[in-house]
């Protein structure tokens, strides 16, 4: 049994723990290129969306009212592509190795996007079998959401950020701009 090593990737041949190869080709190529790097863009693009949007219903029950559907749609898109995107990176982590930072900034995206949709989803619908005003317990939710929508973006910053490094951070060591010949 192959455990991890205190290293930041997992050596050619390595197994990730707990996961079987075989057991995963839904999440592992569409036509030739793996899956997680086309998934991860929805994430990074939906997900800062979609706190910035719960913070702003958070903010006012009316725009909840008016614009909620389309933050909880966004939200709900997030979490799913979130899903995939770790189940696809678990899968590409079979083939190149695994980044021990992003692989554990992927697993806390993946809880904060469902958590952030939870929220979303809550206050939207109590906002609209509440027509008046916030209750307390209203107003307690809308701070969470706030809250929840901060760590939802911090962690896919973070897990943005330790991905592109572990792909793009040996590449721009080892080159210096205009080296490689165009034309």
């Amino acid at each position: 049994m192959n455990r991890l090593r205190a290293t930041s990737v997992l050596q050619s041949g390595d197994r990730i723990p707990d996961r079987d190869p075989a057991r995963m080709p839904v999440f592992d190529t569409i036509t030739n290129l793996p899956w997680h790097p086309l998934v991860v863009h929805a994430v990074i693009v939906l997900l800062p969306l979609s706190c910035l949007g719960a913070v702003l219903v958070a903010l006012r029950a009316d725009w909840n009212r008016l614009h909620g559907f389309l933050v909880l749609a966004s939200a709900f898109v997030a979490a799913g592509a979130s899903v995939v995107a770790k189940e696809s990176g678990e899968r590409l982590a079979s083939r190149v190795g695994v980044p021990l930072d992003h692989s554990q900034w992927g697993k806390w995206v993946v809880v904060s996007a469902g958590l952030l949709f939870l929220s979303v989803a809550a206050l939207w619908w109590l906002d609209r079998q509440h027509a008046e005003a916030r209750t307390t317990a209203m107003k307690v939710l809308a701070v969470v959401q706030v809250v929840l929508a901060a760590v939802a973006f911090t962690v896919v910053v973070l897990a943005g950020h330790s991905g592109a490094t572990a792909v793009w951070g040996p590449i721009v060591q080892h080159t210096q701009p205009g080296t490689f010949p165009v034309g």
